[in-house]
């Protein structure tokens, strides 16, 4: 009879231990792979990487001062001067298209973290703790009864406009989104064997949520998020264009769209550019977003 030794079971353990983190590299090292495959999630994530870098650079890199007011140069089409034309007020439509991209990633980020934040306390303890499950998820169910711009609409009726508020609002609304994400991940993992065999042990339920439940829910939430920040850009223009947004004289792609609406067949530029700009932003989120999912996921990668 082999009897093992606490020194045995230790490096057992230690062994295990290491062939688990191998095994995560070599997990990584694959998705990764697959995402640098994936040319339409390369090319997406390429436009991302500008976008941000040019939301960041807005002030050293636009041609004129968003705000400035020149009423002899208003409805100017677009030429050498002004790139993307001038609006009614002579404002120029290419610096203003630059800085509306840093409110709408600004508010959208911001948005996108905040929500995940909030959203995967509330679905750990949903998923984790019965108690918790049905009075958080029916308050969750409850919000989610309602269109997502209504309720935003809704919001700001009562905050006002401002970008504080539209901050608030869209966390609001993105909320319920990610706690039930992160539900459905912890509901799976807390009956998997290595939580109950940490719960064995005497290991604290905060330290099993930290350290192995939420860790293994990270990749679904990743991909989720990147399809939350396109729904948040969205959501902030749709907000802007129907005057419930940040205020009238920010340069955001909502606002820019209100205003070219009312002078489409005279100035078309003023609401085109800006309109360009905001569908190939959502659209690399979304593109970048299916391709971290196809990556991520284990059978996706094998088929």
């Amino acid at each position: 009879m082999v009897v093992n030794t606490p020194l045995d079971s230790t490096q057992n353990l230690m062994e295990m231990g290491e062939t688990l983190s191998d095994a995560g590299v070599r997990s990584e090292r694959r998705w990764l792979t697959s995402l640098r495959t994936n040319r339409f999630a390369v090319v997406a994530g390429i436009v991302v990487i500008v976008l941000v870098l040019m939301a960041l650079a807005a002030p050293w890199i636009v041609p004129k001062d968003p705000k400035f007011i020149d009423p002899s140069l208003r409805l100017l089409p677009p030429g050498p001067g002004h790139r993307f034309g001038t609006d009614e007020f002579g404002r120029d439509v290419l610096s203003r298209v630059i800085y509306g991209a840093r409110v709408s990633l600004l508010i959208g980020s911001a948005v996108t973290l905040f929500s995940a934040v909030i959203g995967s306390v509330l679905g750990l303890l949903s998923g984790y703790y019965s108690r918790f499950d049905t009075p958080i998820m029916r308050l969750m169910d409850g919000m989610m009864a309602f269109p997502s711009i209504l309720l935003a609409i809704a919001i700001m009726a009562s905050l006002g406009p401002s970008t504080r508020n539209v901050f608030i609002a869209l966390t609001v609304v993105y909320v319920p989104t990610i706690a039930r994400l992160v539900r459905g991940s912890t509901l799976v993992l807390k009956q998997q064997p290595f939580v109950e065999s940490a719960r064995c042990v005497g290991m604290r339920d905060h330290s099993i949520l930290a350290k192995y439940v939420f860790p293994n829910a990270l990749s679904p939430l990743i991909v989720q998020c990147t399809f939350v920040l396109a729904f948040a850009i969205i959501s902030e223009a749709s907000l802007s264009f129907l005057g419930a947004g940040v205020p009238p004289d920010e340069p955001s792609w909502g606002n820019m769209l209100r205003d070219g609406q009312k002078l489409i067949q005279r100035a078309w530029w003023m609401a085109i550019f800006p309109g360009i700009f905001l569908v190939i932003t959502v659209l690399a989120f979304n593109i970048l977003g299916d391709g971290l999912r196809d990556a991520l996921d284990p059978r996706a990668r094998e088929r």
